[in-house]
């Protein structure tokens, strides 16, 4: 099968160095996720094969051209279902949609270019309509994902999760993700997220950070604005932590008396 391009080897290794790349860019920017599992394990997948393509180039007979397109093609849109899940559905990840557009746009349009000349001229429109879609789903998977993404709700998740764990400061800490699980179109996660930080810092002794964040958090509504449950649980996990501490803690606000 003849490929447009310059010649099939240098093409070959073209594709390899992309999918390194993609699969580089998961790995390295999920540590910048609340919960960095999805994009790192779809990371090391693409690596992994990446691998293992680059190791059958000394074949006799390597990976065609033809084959990548289509492994590009099946992992694209295997990692572009997912992502869309995960950024629509659960808004945990934005990188696995727009990273596997990418490979999938790459796969399906490779695929088009190979078989171009077999095609009829109503099919040809077809591909060229397709890849005019292809072009603006990705652009818009660029622009929600990697431009425009933030995860608030995902970050007050991996806050408390950290917190459970013990985990209040450094590299996403409580306190770190706390500080990013706030959003001016989400605005019920706000006194949810100054109130963590008002009770961490209590915690910790640090009074000055406590009376900014209670500051933020009166603006609010102060503590009526979030759920007595939810407090509760933040007190809870601190006093677990170390219950001499956790005696800093103020009351909580009981609703019905105000």
């Amino acid at each position: 099968m003849a490929v447009p391009f310059s010649d099939e080897a240098s093409l070959r290794w073209i594709l390899i160095a992309f999918e390194f790349f993609i699969g580089l860019a998961l790995v390295y920017n999920s540590k910048n996720q609340p919960f960095p599992r999805p994009s790192a394990r779809f990371g090391w997948l693409v690596l992994m094969l990446a691998t293992l393509v680059l190791i059958g180039q000394a074949a006799p007979k390597p990976m065609t051209i033809f084959a990548h397109f289509v492994m590009l093609s099946g992992l694209g849109g295997f990692g572009l279902v997912a992502g869309v899940y995960q950024l629509a559905q659960t808004q945990r990840d934005v990188l696995v949609a727009p990273y596997s557009g990418m490979m999938f746009c790459v796969g399906v349009v490779g695929l088009m270019v190979s078989t171009w000349d077999e095609l009829s001229t109503v099919e040809q429109w077809a591909g060229f309509l397709t890849i005019v879609v292809l072009g603006g789903g990705e652009t818009w998977l660029i622009f929600r994902g990697l431009l425009i993404g933030k995860l608030p709700r995902a970050w007050s998740q991996a806050g408390m999760v950290a917190l459970m764990q013990g985990r209040l400061t450094g590299r996403n800490g409580a306190i770190e993700c706390f500080e990013k699980g706030w959003d001016a179109d989400e605005e019920h996660l706000n006194p949810m997220a100054y109130v963590a930080l008002h009770r961490i810092h209590t915690f910790l002794d640090q009074d000055e950070e406590a009376q900014n964040w209670k500051t933020y958090l009166d603006r609010e509504g102060g503590e009526s604005a979030v759920a007595r449950e939810y407090i509760q649980a933040i007190h809870d996990a601190l006093t677990d932590l170390d219950s001499q501490a956790a005696e800093r803690l103020p009351a909580i606000e009981n609703k019905e008396s105000e």
